[in-house]
């Protein structure tokens, strides 16, 4: 997966902490990191591991990115 900014290689916490929507935008794929205490996973880590269907992973992909893109990142 590919996000812009590099944002696939830094953990998830510290992207939800920037990002709050990424964390949104995850829930609504019952991948439930907004509540996980670790918060060390990659985020390209965090969507491979759930074992999403491809259409899901491309959207989820697709909907991050274009999120960022619209603030500007």
């Amino acid at each position: 997966m590919e996000f812009r900014n590099g944002l696939g290689d830094k953990a998830i916490q510290d992207v939800m902490q920037s990002y709050p929507e990424i964390g949104e935008i995850l829930v609504r794929y019952d991948i439930g990191c907004t509540t996980c205490k670790v918060g060390i996973c990659l985020l390209k880590d965090v969507v491979a591991i759930h074992g999403l269907s491809k259409e899901d992973e491309a959207n989820i992909e697709l909907e991050i990115n274009e999120n960022l893109a619209a603030k500007g990142v």
